[in-house]
């Protein structure tokens, strides 16, 4: 298997590259992943796709890890960005903990941590699809500090029924003015609906995909 997934035009024809990282509990061939990446790929980005160590290891064998310890996992970020922020117009993100781990490459928790460097130089936006604020159940277990001190222009596409972190409770902190969280109706960890809601999982993923691109293509000044 090629280490990366790429979908949508060339460096030289993309208006910029977003590196795309999974969640914990699936990795860069997930349907999710799949489709946001096809449809972002559409609005003229170039979508670079990876997995985490543990997940290579999990293509390899088919058996099931648990993620790696948060210093492998930047370390392996890091890495990925050195690879495509050559050509500049790079934004970074992912679904879940890939979200995550992206919002702390451009804090000084990576280096703290992990000895990685700050990456905030090398990049022009995060952007965190589904973020794990706390773990569901536990809202006093807070992840989200660093994202309370960020300079990095950074977009939050949230499920308004996230149980990692509901609207109710994310609206209950306070982010500095580089932050921008959008909710998803009625959404849940994938921003997918209940019925009963009279909404359905696509409605929102095609929200997500355009404000994923309008976002992308504002961190890099494209039209």
């Amino acid at each position: 298997m090629s280490e990366y997934l790429i979908d949508g035009p060339d460096t030289k024809d993309a208006v910029a590259t977003f590196l795309f990282a999974h969640g914990a509990g699936a990795g860069m061939e997930h349907e999710f992943m799949t489709t946001i990446a096809q449809d972002l790929a559409g609005h003229g980005i170039r979508v670079v796709r990876f997995n985490f160590p543990y997940m290579v290891k999990r293509s390899e064998d088919g058996k099931k890890r648990p993620p790696d310890r948060q210093p492998k996992l930047l370390l392996d970020f890091q890495r990925h960005i050195e690879a495509f922020s050559v050509d500049g117009r790079l934004v970074i993100g992912g679904k879940s903990m890939g979200g995550r781990m992206a919002s702390l490459m451009v804090s000084e928790i990576a280096a703290e941590t992990a000895g990685v460097e700050n990456c905030q130089g090398k990049v022009s936006g995060v952007a965190c699809l589904g973020f794990p604020f706390n773990p569901p159940g536990k809202p006093d277990n807070f992840r989200g500090e660093h994202l309370q001190s960020t300079t990095m222009p950074t977009l939050i596409l949230q499920g308004e029924r996230d149980t990692f972190g509901t609207r109710t409770e994310v609206e209950g902190w306070q982010f500095p003015d580089a932050v921008e969280i959008a909710f998803l109706p009625d959404g849940d960890h994938s921003f997918k609906p209940r019925k009963a809601s009279g909404l359905t999982e696509q409605q929102n993923r095609v929200r997500v995909v355009e404000l994923l691109a309008a976002f992308i293509k504002e961190c890099v000044d494209a039209d």
